[in-house]
């Protein structure tokens, strides 16, 4: 086994991730970024320093799972689900599940049940939950705590901020609990090949699989086809995109949001 790849089973075994989750250049890439605050000129003595020096952990997680986000982040996506997809589904059903999948540090799914609280104030007979998960432990910890930072609040207005948010004397901002009781963490990796649920209205995966293989993203593509009803929608980040191997399985709904339905197919 040459140095890169002992360094990559060090990192798996420390950090609980599959770095096969990510393309090699981009693992190169941030790995160099750390050894070069490092002053480090080799994997395997960045290995030796990684096992001796737990304080470059963290640095070095931040470097891999890039978990910065925000509150709504992409207004014109959230502006279409709230205007145009949650009321089309509250006029189907009174049921609804959403999947925010690769949920960093909670800001997606608490966005979502904020919406879905503010637009079923009024229905009482909805039932409602967001699901979030992430394969990193310690940033679905700070997911469940649910207390950010004035700069990822940019998109929430003055009502929401006052209804759904309780300001600390820090500072910070925590989320209430009639928000927190509807989101549901856990852990999940989404090269497992199975979905949280099969019956899901919406599935959010946005920012993530740009790190991904073009093998890897159409089998989470299949993998979230699965997971939606019958024409249930799927989020994209803004800057990913269906492979050819799958775009056979949903239909645009909004192109310039990145938002698909689900097609049923053979």
């Amino acid at each position: 086994m040459d140095e890169f790849q002992s360094l990559l089973k060090t990192i798996e075994r420390l950090f609980h991730i599959q770095c096969t989750q990510y393309k090699e250049d981009y693992i190169r890439r941030r790995l160099a970024s750390r050894m070069n605050v490092r002053k480090i000129s080799s994997y395997r003595e960045y290995q030796d320093f990684l096992v001796k020096n737990p304080e470059e952990h963290e640095a070095l997680k931040n470097a891999l799972t890039i978990n910065v986000t925000k509150f709504f982040r992409d207004p014109p996506v959230f502006d279409c689900i709230r205007t145009e997809i949650i009321p089309a589904l509250l006029r189907q059903k009174g049921r609804i599940r959403i999947w925010s999948a690769g949920c960093s540090s909670g800001e997606e799914p608490y966005s979502f049940a904020i919406m879905l609280y503010d637009l079923t104030l009024l229905r009482k007979d909805v039932d409602w939950m967001v699901i979030a998960t992430d394969i990193d432990e310690t940033i679905l910890k700070k997911a469940r705590e649910g207390i950010y930072e004035k700069p990822a609040l940019e998109y929430v207005n003055e009502r929401q901020l006052h209804r759904h948010f309780t300001a600390n004397s820090d500072g910070k901002f925590e989320i209430k609990p009639h928000i927190r009781e509807k989101v549901r963490f856990q852990h999940h990796d989404l090269m497992s090949g199975i979905p949280v649920s099969r019956d899901l209205d919406l599935i959010s995966c946005r920012n993530v699989t740009i790190y991904f293989t073009d093998s890897q993203k159409n089998d989470l593509v299949r993998m979230f086809h699965q997971g939606l009803r019958p024409g249930g929608y799927y989020v994209m980040g803004m800057s990913e995109f269906l492979g050819r191997e799958v775009e056979h399985l949903f239909a645009p709904f909004k192109p310039l949001q990145k938002i698909f339905v689900r097609k049923d197919t053979a």
